[in-house]
């Protein structure tokens, strides 16, 4: 298969209340809500999880969608906590303002190699390097990390099947991008078994729609996992948008989604901040 022209777009994390987590990526991490849709039911792609009720989701950012790797926050009505795997490893951010940010509100701050680990309501890290993003006009998000429990294999599959290029590497851990300025994406092995408990989430990629029927027939033929075999998703009012939803040889989710569609389905609300704190101020289930 040729090389995927591929764009890293985001990482989903469950959230177990809405308030405390637009409090730390808003006033913390400093990030901007970008949209925020409300749904009746459970996403045919699982996108909430295995939940079949009302559930939100919230875009957040340094930037849109269309130039920025972003975080999606997916809640999922009545459920205050997921159980936390040991799947998930971080991200990192360049930032001369969180770290200010977060001591003058007290919010905890360890220190690591490397940088400064703080760490989300529910339990989702961030190494915050102290310093400016790389260039004026680059993502301050620079990579995720994901934990594997063999880095060959993952590598085979991510590099070889997936068609991304590696960037840096060691004994421990491989780097790999789609190119440009985009996020990256860290593997590291780890020794315990990995376990994505409840609280798993799923990356996502934007590819042109052309490549997404070559990209499954390719993971079908290998034998990886097809959790989802190319559907189509529909958010009222907006776009409709084609995914590919597979999984590696660890269990960790992937979406590929069109262009195209997404392109248009991903514009910035203005009145997406506004409509976020309506809904947590009207959510029955929590009051904080």
């Amino acid at each position: 298969m040729a090389a995927v022209p591929g764009r890293a777009l985001h990482y989903v994390f469950k959230i177990g209340d809405r308030a405390k987590n637009a409090f730390f990526f808003r006033s913390i991490l400093g990030m901007k809500v970008l949209r925020h849709e409300e749904f009746k039911e459970g996403c045919d792609a699982e996108c909430n999880g295995p939940y079949d009720n009302r559930w939100s989701k919230t875009m957040v950012g340094y930037g849109p969608e269309s130039s920025h790797f972003v975080i999606e926050l997916t809640y999922n009505y009545g459920v205050t906590s997921y159980e936390m795997g040991n799947d998930f490893g971080g991200v990192t951010i360049h930032s001369t303002e969180i770290l200010p940010r977060a001591a003058q509100h007290s919010y905890p701050i360890d220190k690591t190699e490397g940088g400064s680990l703080l760490t989300s309501p529910d339990g989702y890290k961030f190494l915050v390097i102290d310093q400016a993003a790389p260039t004026a006009d680059a993502d301050p998000v620079q990579s995720v990390e994901l934990h594997v429990s063999n880095l060959a294999a993952s590598r085979q599959y991510w590099e070889q099947l997936l068609r991304m290029q590696p960037l840096a590497e060691n004994k421990q851990s491989v780097r790999l991008s789609y190119g440009g300025k985009q996020a990256s994406l860290q593997l590291t092995q780890i020794l315990d078994p990995i376990n994505r408990a409840k609280a798993y989430g799923r990356i996502a990629f934007a590819v042109p729609s052309a490549t997404q029927p070559p990209l499954y027939e390719a993971v079908k033929a290998a034998g990886g996992t097809i959790l989802k075999s190319l559907i189509t998703l529909e958010t009222p009012g907006k776009a409709t948008v084609s995914v590919l939803i597979l999984a590696d040889p660890d269990g960790h989710e992937i979406c590929f989604v069109d262009e195209e569609g997404f392109s248009q389905l991903s514009q910035v609300e203005p009145d997406g901040e506004q409509r976020l704190d309506k809904y947590i101020a009207k959510d029955p289930f929590q009051k904080t």
